[in-house]
């Protein structure tokens, strides 16, 4: 059962979280101006000229994996390791894995994260991982995960059939871990499904991928779902992580005709930015699905920039020819270096030979191969 506030109460449950006057009539637009100086930081940076996770990693005894796709990174307290859960898709639909690194660069030790749900389960299809809680959302803090009740916590992405690629209806769930390795539900039920009564029309046909966002005390899911053949992304909220509910004003991000993302704004990705809030999301038109950003004041209401960061077959040997989207994003003290990781598909195969790349806002120096030409 859903909670569901009148606007008085979730206006003051709003101000609380500290993201004020969100349901004003005045949207927050940021001007142009401000827009393009707050993208600069993250664009012209330079490609990494391979997968960095392929396509068909072999993984234990799974072998017929079609394609790897959602990358997430994440640190554990008391490791100086990185980890990076992504999904496999074999056929049948998605599980999550695990992999890990030294310099970010590097993945290997792949492992099971979580598997299909029980027959007949809103997540008997799939269970894509990646929403963690963390210590902190400033970009460039650790993706160290967080410890609430003795546990690490996700929000996942969910699909109840198996037999094909993201079958509808999508659900969303909660899952925990004691070692932020191995993931299990914890809850029984969907967090957020079509099937809720106060699911409105623009989510109405299936639910994809949460980003979590604590602030203040209070939990942010954005979340992009669909009706029909268009995608974009709302918002709900919590106070425990178990019940949520949504944003009376939904979708928080919107198609913009004509646009980079006239099709679709998902797999949203939002980090402390200073002084404002940044999103990351995947946008589609166009021809492609292109690496783009919003920008809030408030966390609530959101400008996005229409100009991508990283176009469709922006990579200097086409492996994102088709599409480049789905990022995660990791900030490294050692050497001042962002490393943005995506979903690069090429093109062809079952799946379009989907595979994890990597662009990072510096040259990675003493490492052959490294592909210094930058974005454009």
């Amino acid at each position: 059962m859903k909670h569901v506030l009148g606007r008085g109460a979730l206006a003051a449950w709003l101000a609380l979280a500290g993201a004020g006057a969100a349901l004003a009539a005045d949207p927050w637009t940021i001007d142009q101006s401000t827009l393009d100086q707050w993208a600069a930081p993250y664009r012209n940076w330079h490609y990494w000229p391979t997968h960095v996770v392929p396509p068909s990693p072999v993984i234990g005894s799974i072998s017929n994996l079609l394609g790897t796709d959602v990358p997430t990174v994440y640190q554990i307290p008391a490791s100086n390791r990185y980890y990076m859960s992504f999904v496999g898709f074999d056929g049948r639909g998605y599980q999550s894995f695990v992999a890990e690194s030294e310099d970010l660069v590097h993945w290997g030790n792949y492992r099971l994260a979580m598997g299909f749900g029980p027959t007949n389960a809103f997540d008997h299809g799939g269970c894509v991982i990646g929403a963690f809680l963390y210590e902190s959302y400033d970009i460039r803090a650790p993706r160290m995960l967080k410890l609430r009740d003795g546990k690490f916590w996700t929000l996942y992405g969910a699909y109840p059939r198996q037999g094909g690629y993201e079958l509808r209806p999508g659900y969303e769930g909660v899952a925990s871990s004691a070692d932020g390795l191995t993931w299990q539900r914890a809850r029984s039920e969907p967090i957020l499904s079509v099937f809720d009564s106060d699911c409105d029309p623009w989510e109405k046909d299936c639910i994809y991928q949460p980003w979590l966002v604590e602030h203040r005390g209070r939990f942010f899911n954005f979340y992009n779902a669909a009706q029909g053949s268009r995608e974009q992304t709302g918002l709900a909220f919590s106070t425990d992580l178990i019940h949520w509910m949504r944003y009376p004003a939904n979708p928080v991000l919107r198609n913009l005709k004509g646009g980079y993302d006239e099709q679709f704004c998902s797999d949203p990705k939002v980090f402390r930015d200073g002084d404002h809030w940044t999103m990351f999301y995947f946008g589609v038109g166009r021809g492609g699905a292109h690496i783009m950003a919003a920008f809030s004041r408030d966390l609530i209401h959101w400008t996005q920039h229409p100009e991508p960061l990283y176009k469709a077959g922006g990579h200097p040997r086409g492996l994102d020819r088709q599409y480049a989207h789905k990022i995660a994003l990791v900030y490294r003290p050692q050497t001042d270096t962002f490393y943005m990781f995506y979903n690069a598909v090429p093109g062809g195969g079952p799946t379009g030979g989907r595979g994890i790349g990597l662009i990072t806002s510096r040259p990675i120096e003493g490492t052959p191969g490294q592909e210094t030409r930058s974005s454009k």
